[in-house]
């Protein structure tokens, strides 16, 4: 069965190197994440996360390396995407380097039209220019959407001046990823800090804090009205929605639509605009606890390669309890719908 995945990373050396003096500002602690020397093995039969070292090099590769993962592990077509921060690069040079990062990754999936597709960066910090490459990275390089690596500056997207970006988004029809990065330093200082390099780094990334940060984007965005002022907007939500899903009958138990003034309850909203995606956590009850309360029409697939070995992805498909229509969904005809894909390899 045809298997699309769609948070599937890239690093853009340029970039990485642009907007390194700035990350080290807000996050000095990020440079203890996956160092330890005894990782803890996870399940499934799956290896522990990549060293950032190796996920570095395999993230640069966007060719025949890349292609040969993919066959090793069953997947026919992967959506890439920058994970290198444009909006932290200095202004002077953010529109080019999305530019020619964007540049990059179409030439790479016209290499490979039958195995890759890809999802745009842009430079937030001017909301002009990313309207402009978000158009020029859609109509003409063929980009199938737009990624946005945590927060777009000290606010979230539901601020006004964001505007503009979201509306073009929603009018050329392609969705948004809302992937984490790191929280507010004021709140991974009061929330996070405290303890060994090691614990701080991963309780303020991977462990906790930066899947809340991508939550409340989330959430900022449905209870700024954004989708009932734009309803053809559609946004990508990995690592199984980043918390929000587990809560979606709570906030509805205290956030009424006449509380929000929303035209619907938050959970109606989110399963209009949101997809899910499990960025290689493979657990069977969070699984099955989105399929439940999202719907198997929303979930689609990833593996957050190169960060996490591609180790029991068909093994941990293939052990769901699915109809085959439900499987097809899962695997690629969810993505096909929402990307406009139509995948030729069986």
């Amino acid at each position: 069965m045809t298997l699309i995945c769609i948070e599937e990373h890239a690093l853009h050396g340029p970039t990485d190197a642009a907007a390194g003096a700035t990350l080290l500002h807000h996050a000095p602690y990020m440079s203890g994440q996956s160092s330890s020397s005894t990782p803890v093995a996870r399940g499934n039969g799956r290896r522990p996360a990549v060293d950032m070292a190796t996920a570095r090099r395999l993230g640069a590769d966007l060719g025949t390396g890349r292609i040969h993962e993919m066959d090793r592990h069953g997947i026919d077509v992967s959506v890439v995407s920058w994970t290198s921060p444009t909006q932290l690069a200095p202004d002077d040079v953010a529109t080019a380097l999305a530019r020619s990062a964007n540049d990059q990754l179409a030439a790479a999936v016209a290499a490979h039209p039958d195995r890759l597709a890809g999802f745009a960066t842009l430079p937030w910090q001017h909301p002009d220019d990313a309207v402009a490459e978000l158009d020029r990275a859609v109509t003409e390089l063929g980009l199938r959407g737009v990624l946005i690596v945590g927060r777009p500056g000290e606010e979230f997207l539901d601020a006004p001046v964001h505007r503009p970006v979201l509306r073009r988004i929603a009018d050329l029809d392609v969705p948004l990823y809302l992937h984490p990065f790191p929280p507010l330093r004021q709140v991974q200082q009061a929330y996070y800090a405290g303890f060994d390099d090691k614990v701080t780094t991963e309780l303020s990334l991977g462990g906790w804090g930066w899947h809340h940060e991508a939550g409340i984007h989330a959430l900022r965005l449905i209870l700024a009205g954004i989708f009932d002022e734009l309803p053809e907007l559609q946004i990508i939500s990995g690592h199984w929605g980043e918390m929000v899903p587990f809560y979606l009958p709570r906030l509805d138990d205290v956030l009424s639509p006449g509380d929000t003034g929303l035209s619907r309850t938050i959970t109606d909203t989110y399963r209009s605009h949101v997809w899910v995606t499990p960025s290689g956590m493979y657990h069977r009850p969070q699984f099955d606890y989105v399929r439940d309360v999202v719907g198997i029409d929303r979930i689609i697939w990833s593996t957050d390669y190169p960060f996490l070995h591609l180790d029991g992805t068909q093994d941990f498909l293939g052990g769901l309890d699915l109809s085959h229509g439900e499987r097809e969904q899962v695997t690629h005809g969810n993505a096909e719908r929402l990307l406009g894909l139509t995948t030729q390899r069986l």
